[in-house]
């Protein structure tokens, strides 16, 4: 065998627990000199990745900033069709999981794997709850029609009197038997509808991200629960929970963005 295999898990494999404290020191890949060159090259990588992350978050929240800018009026009102405390009830959830994944971080450094597998199932249960109250507020948006390019109309109560001056049609008022406020209305309704376009692109984006991030807890908790983790060999669990909070703070932001600004 070559001596460059991957260590064995002595507790795993039939030998004791003192064979395991002796193991402890060598938890680390065989590119690595030591456990602490391996942790700083996941924390470099993992901290790299997030930067890509919010370069392209950065490059969305400046494209609706712009257009909330350019038509004020519009987003405001659609803002408005949202329903502020169920953003309100999913933050609450999103901060939840944020404790309990620095307490799952806390537990792993502790090698306390029972505390250490709650906490992962918690996480992973408060990510569900997220997710699932964000698509019942979909299936809402549906039923209200206001989903982009696919049953987006306003209310009649929705329409600011008047209406801004910007979208004005001067050519529909040139030509007869045209309604011009009918064409005054669908413009300031498309305006509207991009507000939509930008919130379910974000939140859409948020969702898949959360999805990812469970996904990786549900594998860490299962691997927990087979044994994993009782060595000081928890990148992972501080990488992803780094990811996680991540995913968090860009809700923080999301959060009064769309659902609180007027």
């Amino acid at each position: 065998m070559s001596s460059h295999s991957a260590p064995v898990d002595p507790v795993l494999h039939g030998g004791s627990h003192t064979d395991a404290e002796s193991y402890g020191a060598h938890t680390h890949q065989h590119q690595f000199d030591n456990p602490a060159q391996q942790h700083e090259a996941a924390a470099l990588g993992m901290w790299s990745f997030l930067a890509t992350e919010v370069l392209f978050f950065g490059a969305v929240f400046t494209a609706y900033t712009v257009y909330r800018h350019a038509f004020t009026e519009e987003f405001v009102i659609a803002s408005k069709r949202l329903y502020t405390w169920v953003g309100a009830v999913n933050t609450g959830v999103l901060l939840c999981s944020s404790l309990t994944v620095a307490l799952a971080v806390r537990a792993a450094h502790l090698l306390d794997r029972t505390t250490l597998f709650r906490c992962l199932i918690a996480t992973v249960v408060l990510g569900l709850m997220f997710v699932g109250i964000k698509m019942t507020e979909y299936a809402i948006d549906y039923k209200e029609h206001l989903i982009p390019k696919l049953n987006f109309q306003l209310e009649e109560s929705d329409y600011p009197n008047p209406l801004p001056e910007y979208v004005k049609q001067p050519a529909a008022y040139q030509q007869t038997p045209v309604n011009p406020e009918k064409e005054d209305r669908a413009v300031f309704e498309r305006h509207a509808e991009m507000f939509f376009i930008f919130y379910f692109t974000m939140t859409g984006i948020h969702a898949l991200h959360m999805l990812i991030g469970i996904v990786i807890m549900l594998i860490l908790a299962i691997r927990v629960k087979h044994g994993a983790y009782q060595f000081q060999n928890h990148n992972s669990i501080e990488m992803t929970g780094l990811y996680w909070h991540f995913v968090d703070v860009v809700w923080i932001f999301l959060f009064p963005l769309l659902y609180l600004i007027r």
